[in-house]
């Protein structure tokens, strides 16, 4: 079975038990805030959110904040790839587009990255001498430009817009519009509407913010959710199942040949290879195991633990802004 498929099917047998439980009435909770009996766990956002807005210190929230740094520094941001039901929205919306408009995407997707030709490709030396297909030196054409990676990104001004609402209104104001919690509110107000005829504007209105946040904010897990911005400043200290490139099995680095397949697969805009061409970087890495399954010659491994800078083995980790200046100069 494929990663992608298994990914699918772990996230649609949560989905479902967290849903079910809610319809029946059972105290399963959803992902926003789970447990059973007197056990239970709160979203690392909302138990953050939950203290300002109370002043207080909870237990219970503290021991939610801890067992997720633990968890991301365990396996990154892997609740993204095999948890949340907004990756399985997109995954959901993603088979019944057409085969067309699949094709279309791809294509795009892959022009955007594939900005090194095999004929012009040097393995050895560095991506800003690299030429695309037309001969153009590497972002040239606009189509591919380094990204500089520094501390923050736009999903951090997200997290700090939602803790201050916080702290200003005495609530966690993003709960309201967290995606997570309108999935499973969307199918609460639908069951109650057709089991029970109890219609309210809920019923248009919590779908309704749904799909603005999914379909019209443009990639939302890479520019706007906060909660992989909480769980990205964690991540940058994981080095546990980090994807390791292997350059003496590499296409670009053993045979100079144009690849690309990796950054081609990474839903989170992740490239591999080439990091500062990606939009993320590890520290955001799902564990999804995407690249592994896609590299043509099996160079991609997630070791327990990464081995250190060496030959045959490099080990891809978010850069820091000056290792990223020679680059952008």
């Amino acid at each position: 079975m494929k990663t992608k498929n298994l990914r699918t099917i772990i996230a649609a047998a949560v989905f479902a038990v967290m849903a079910g439980g809610l319809i029946a009435g059972v105290s399963t909770g959803t992902l926003s805030g789970f447990g059973w009996d007197t056990i239970a766990a709160l979203c690392p956002l909302g138990a953050l959110g939950t203290m300002i807005a109370t002043k207080t210190m909870i237990p219970r929230a503290v021991i939610s904040l801890v067992a997720m740094a633990a968890l991301v520094l365990l396996v990154g941001r892997a609740f993204c790839a095999w948890l949340c039901p907004t990756t399985l929205i997109y995954r959901i919306r993603d088979y019944f587009r057409s085969p067309k408009k699949r094709k279309a995407l791809a294509e795009q997707k892959n022009a955007e990255i594939k900005a090194i030709s095999q004929q012009e490709l040097d393995s050895l030396k560095p991506a800003k001498d690299a030429k695309d297909a037309k001969g153009h030196a590497c972002g040239a054409c606009g189509k591919c430009q380094p990204v500089k990676h520094g501390k923050l990104d736009s999903r951090h001004a997200v997290l700090g817009g939602a803790l201050l609402s916080t702290a200003v209104f005495g609530f966690p104001v993003f709960c309201l519009v967290c995606p997570v919690g309108l999935t499973f509110a969307t199918v609460l107000v639908l069951w109650r509407a057709f089991s029970a005829g109890d219609a309210t504007i809920g019923i248009i209105l919590i779908p309704a913010m749904l799909i603005v946040e999914l379909v019209f904010l443009r990639k939302w897990c890479t520019h706007f959710c906060p909660l992989s911005a909480l769980m990205n400043l964690v991540g940058r200290f994981s080095r546990t199942f980090v994807p390791v490139i292997n350059d003496e099995k590499c296409l670009e680095t053993a045979k100079g040949a144009s690849c690309s397949k990796c950054a081609e697969v990474c839903q989170f805009d992740i490239n591999l290879r080439h990091p500062e061409f990606g939009e993320l970087t590890t520290a955001d890495c799902t564990r999804c195991r995407a690249c592994v399954d896609a590299c043509p010659t099996k160079a991609i491994t997630m070791p327990v633990f990464a081995p250190s800078k060496k030959k045959g083995a490099v080990e891809v980790l978010e850069p820091s802004l000056e290792d990223l200046e020679p680059k952008l100069d």
